[in-house]
């Protein structure tokens, strides 16, 4: 996907404006913002040139992380050194500023409860109940989308060990499904609901999730019966 402006293009953390732009299905921001807005460096590229000297294997990565994009300013579209979400993480842990340890801390907290959860499976379904629930889902739509997730990771283990890897592939084969289902593939389902980056199924009704997991159920049953490869 190219690159898109909406009306979500300024986000503003601690008064300070940071620019972001959707390309490729996320958000990716503005680098010299994010580092402007968490040092007090009066010239970020300087301070971005300090940083990757002190700091090697983000320098090393520093291609896989950053990506020139174009940028809405003043003076029209520029090219500008954007990071997506996780590339901005890895900055921050790079910024040794006060402004900088809210994130750091946070980022702990989540790599730790990341380990819980790998640790005990049943602690990553319980938050993502809590989670739905805060949002004002009834506890059985959520039951249903728990057991839609539980299906649907059942249909891309088959999936993954007959030869699919790509996710362009999967992809392709969940788009066929969903036609058969709905007559629509995702992202025209997506559309007809007046989505733009929301999780489709977040967005589905009780009955549009039964019809998911049966769908991808008997799928995962073809898919063992016939030993498709």
């Amino acid at each position: 996907m190219d690159s898109v402006d909406d009306g979500s293009a300024l986000v503003v953390f601690q008064g300070k404006e940071i620019r972001r732009l959707w390309h490729s299905d996320e958000w990716w921001f503005v680098l010299e913002d994010i580092v402007s807005a968490l040092t007090d460096s009066k010239d970020s590229k300087q301070y971005i040139n300090k940083m990757r000297k002190r700091d090697e294997p983000l320098s090393e990565g520093w291609v896989q992380i950053v990506h020139t994009l174009p940028v809405d300013t003043s003076g029209g579209k520029q090219k500008m050194n954007c990071v997506n979400t996780r590339g901005a993480f890895r900055i921050i842990q790079s910024i040794p500023s006060p402004k900088a340890e809210p994130f750091k801390r946070w980022l702990a907290k989540v790599g730790y409860e990341r380990i819980q959860e790998i640790e005990d499976p049943e602690i990553a379904m319980k938050r993502m109940r809590e989670i739905y629930a805060s949002k004002g889902y009834s506890e059985d739509w959520i039951e249903k989308r728990a057991r839609g997730i539980a299906v649907r990771d059942e249909l891309t283990k088959e999936w993954s060990q007959r030869g699919i890897q790509k996710a362009k592939e999967y992809s392709i084969l969940t788009a066929e499904i969903s036609d058969a289902t709905f007559g629509m593939t995702p992202r025209e389902y997506m559309k007809y609901k007046g989505l733009k980056r929301e999780n489709l199924r977040d967005h589905m009704t009780d009955l549009e999730l039964i019809f998911t997991m049966l769908d991808e159920a008997a799928t995962t049953e073809i898919t063992r019966k016939k030993d498709a490869q």
